[in-house]
């Protein structure tokens, strides 16, 4: 199974440019004010519109209502709704439902218990992010660049397809899927010089690091 890459947090026609030439999967697009990468609908139906298929667009929201999900829908016409928020099984299914699109459920990992919850959103949700608990107090959900403990996922057994997040970079790409065997990788801070900016060139070496541990794995 080919890995997939996802770059998230994109913001500026240069930066989304240099992800789909370097051969990013998906591109994430966020919808949340406290972010430094929040996007306002207008750039967003122009990124959206220069992405022309050429990676799966994924547009990021944390406890969005159905009227921001309907927004986002109408300019960005994203494939993949990501609830990085509280939401419940019930909310990913009542999503899922009414904007006829494929959802992907962040679960925050800290401890082993947290993945209790698992099989409630696996029921429900087309895949799943796992991505580092945010420490007490954080204004977001993610993007802070901590990382979790990768050894939590080693024994998973998940029928859907997920992906890890949270404090990866072109450096620990390779350890992260050693040990998870994730199916992607989503990155975003990882990728910037400073939060919300991101840097052509680290994006250029994240994609190619990951690519290059797929393809020790296979040898």
């Amino acid at each position: 199974m080919s890995l997939l890459v996802k770059i998230c947090g994109l913001s500026t026609r240069e930066t989304l440019d240099a992800a789909l030439d370097a051969g990013a999967d998906m591109v994430g697009f966020v919808f949340f004010p406290p972010s430094p990468r929040h996007l306002a609908l207008n750039v967003a139906r122009r990124l959206g519109q220069a992405v022309k298929r050429r990676a799966v667009k994924v547009a990021l929201t944390v406890d969005a209502d159905d009227a921001t999900f309907a927004g986002i829908v109408e300019v960005l016409n994203p494939d993949i709704l990501q609830l990085h928020g509280h939401e419940t099984p019930t909310r990913v299914a009542d999503v899922k439902r009414k904007f006829s699109r494929e959802v992907m459920k962040a679960l925050p990992v800290e401890r082993p218990g947290d993945l209790a919850v698992l099989p409630d959103y696996a029921r429900v949700a087309d895949r799943m992010l796992f991505d580092a608990r945010p420490p007490k107090g954080a204004t977001r959900p993610g993007g802070l660049g901590a990382a979790f403990d990768w050894r939590l996922l080693e024994h998973l057994d998940l029928k859907l397809p997920f992906m890890v997040s949270g404090g990866l970079h072109a450096g620990n790409v390779a350890e992260a899927l050693r040990l998870t065997r994730a199916g992607g990788v989503d990155v975003s801070s990882g990728v910037e010089r400073t939060p919300g900016v991101k840097d052509i060139d680290i994006i250029r070496d994240f994609i190619r690091a990951a690519r290059a541990s797929q393809e020790l794995s296979v040898r």
